[in-house]
């Protein structure tokens, strides 16, 4: 769920500016490989000067492409008729573009092309250079919607779209629905359907042609020697609950052979690579793979199999977005559309058919945020709130007109969790309460207790780290980019709405832009998600008693601003995929230098997880 914002403001685009080669000092480490260690200052970004021409060539390029994508969801429901258009003539259509704007789209596809060409394996070369090599074999495991998914049904209705993948393969609205919907009640494949996840590299590196996720990272490390010998992406169906993807895909099976394989073929233990919600699917597993009855590994298997996890950008206590999502199929990319917009997107998908849409893939709702009002407050404090800040982010969700039973009182994050329990079907209900728990534990017996507990292992807070003091946990994460906290909801007085409420979207003042109120994060998971855990959670004996050690180590978003990605310094939270700093930390941790890593604090994370009310025993 994450991504879709990410996906609507930058389709096709590509890092355009070259990391920093700054020299640094060269320290020998202990089996004599002099490596450079990079700094966070010499990973700066380097900005090349673009003047207006660009800036207005991508607004009126930008503008041609929205037309053509709006006429085309629009013939989709007879919105427009688009029959001339099939006798438009591209060569008379570039033509009547200004000569100027075509030039400077030659310029800078040109220029784009030989930046892309330069950049890739720039970093995993500079490594290279300095002795760093493939070491221990790496396993990757992708966030929500990054995984591919295609269709491997027979019936009639599906043989046309046999292996071919879900986004790419213009599926008719409702044919689309009826695929990617998993059956309400069994959380499993409804009859006749048969998705499956992409498997291999292929399944994560691109979403759709031109728009990367996991491949800068499998450029950089092919060139210290990686290959499909030593390196793995574990893609999985995010639709799924946990549980539901060892039942149905063995995934998790699967999973512990990958691992086992790696080590005794290389003789070294495996360092695991998650992302986004990739991360919560990896923290289940370190539960699942130790249970009786389950994995049957035992207490010392992730000791003996696992070296280090980069857990990059995870969402490990939710995104607060999920919420508004599952109850009323909004967020802020939906709020802040314009009128036309959002005609056309209630016209393809309406809000009802989102929410639906949303609660039928069990996997989103891991994504409701965890540790209810003691991580995101209560109605009067949150422990991200400024200082000169007017309203609390501990109101979750507020009403401007209080007074009816679907527009009560404000709603802490814990009160807003019972609502939407109470103002949804059963099926839903049951599903969310058989699956997933969002509380925590304060007591080291009580996390003990919880171990047996699937439903809450993929809650931190509930649960342990294994007892492994010799695994190493990095914590990647970018900083710096406004990311939803909270919102402003009214009471769907639409006639044709099939919901209660939703999102306020005429309230703007003050912090309010469109009944969405920003905060701090990545863009799409707040800071307090990404970084509780890793700052002070884990750092919590009855959460981490066997002392795993844990590096935090933030990157300030800081995107060249004409680039569609953010360049090679961006914190956004897809794109730090194919951040400079990034990918040379993943590298330095598979080639066995992650001891060199030094923690990285930007924001104030340290000062606001101070203030969640989780403690140490007494």
């Amino acid at each position: 769920m994450s991504e879709f914002s990410t996906l609507r403001r930058r389709v096709l685009g590509e890092s355009s500016s070259e990391p920093s080669r700054a020299p640094s000092p060269n320290p020998t480490f202990k089996d004599g490989d002099p490596v450079t260690l990079v700094s966070t200052s010499k990973l700066q970004k380097l900005s090349r000067k673009r003047g207006k021409r660009r800036s207005w060539l991508v607004f009126g390029l930008g503008g041609l492409f929205g037309i053509v994508v709006a006429a085309f969801f629009a013939q989709q429901h007879d919105v427009l008729n688009l029959e001339g258009l099939m006798d438009i003539n591209l060569v008379s259509l570039l033509d009547a573009i200004p000569a100027g704007i075509v030039n400077d789209a030659k310029d800078i596809t040109r220029h784009e092309r030989e930046t892309v060409n330069y950049d890739s394996f720039s970093v995993g070369l500079h490594l290279q250079s300095q002795g760093v090599k493939a070491r221990h074999p790496v396993i990757m495991i992708p966030g929500v919607i990054s995984t591919g998914l295609e269709s491997w049904g027979t019936e009639e209705a599906s043989r046309q779209y046999f292996r071919k993948r879900l986004w790419g393969s213009f599926l008719d609205k409702a044919s689309w629905k009826r695929h990617i919907m998993l059956d309400k009640v069994t959380g499993m494949d409804p009859p006749g359907i048969k998705l499956r996840a992409a498997q291999g590299f292929d399944a994560a590196d691109f979403f759709i042609t031109g728009y990367w996720i996991w491949s800068k990272i499998l450029e950089n490390l092919a060139t210290l020697g990686y290959d499909p010998a030593n390196a793995f992406t574990a893609a999985y169906d995010w639709r799924l609950s946990c549980e539901k993807l060892e039942v149905r895909d063995h995934y998790f099976t699967r999973l512990k052979a990958h691992i086992e394989t790696g080590v005794h073929t290389t003789g070294e233990k495996v360092v695991l690579v998650s992302h986004s919600m990739g991360s919560q699917v990896l923290f289940y597993f370190l539960h699942w793979v130790e249970a009786e009855g389950h994995g049957g590994g035992g207490p010392k298997w992730v000791d003996t199999f696992v070296d280090s996890w980069i857990n990059i950008s995870g969402s490990m206590l939710g995104a607060l977005k999920g919420y508004p999502a599952v109850l009323s199929g909004e967020m802020k990319d939906t709020a802040q559309l314009n009128a036309f917009a959002v005609y056309g997107l209630e016209r393809f998908l309406s809000k009802h058919e989102r929410v639906e849409l949303f609660r039928a893939m069990p996997g989103a709702s891991s994504m409701l945020p965890i540790g209810g009002n003691a991580v995101w407050g209560n109605k009067t404090f949150a422990p991200d709130d400024h200082r000169n800040q007017t309203v609390s982010y501990g109101t979750f969700i507020n009403f401007r007109e209080s007074n009816s039973t679907q527009s009560p009182a404000n709603l802490t994050v814990d009160e807003s969790h019972a609502y939407l329990m109470k103002n949804s079907d059963t099926w839903y209900q049951d599903q969310v309460k058989s699956t997933y728990s969002y509380g925590v534990a304060h007591s080291k017996a009580e996390v003990e207790r919880n171990g047996n507990d699937r439903r809450k292992w993929m809650n931190p807070l509930e649960t342990r780290l294994p007892l492994a003091p010799h695994l190493k946990i990095y914590c990647f994460y970018g900083v710096g980019k406004a990311t939803e906290r909270s919102y402003w909801y009214r009471e769907d007085r639409d006639p044709t709405s099939k919901l209660n409420v939703t999102i306020d979207t005429s309230l703007t003042h003050g912090e309010i832009d469109h009944g969405v109120i920003m905060g701090e994060g990545d863009g799409t998971v707040p800071l307090l998600s990404n970084g509780y855990m890793c700052a002070k959670g884990w750092r919590i004996n009855r959460y981490n008693p066997a002392g795993v050690q844990v590096k935090v180590y933030e990157m300030p978003h800081e995107p060249d601003r004409f680039s569609p990605r953010g360049g090679p310094n961006t914190g956004d939270h897809v794109d730090i995929l194919g951040r400079a700093s990034l990918n040379d930390l993943v590298l330095r941790v598979a080639g066995g230098k992650g001891a060199y890593i030094e923690e990285n604090y930007v924001s104030n994370i340290r000062e606001y997880s101070e203030r969640v009310k989780i403690y140490e025993d007494t």
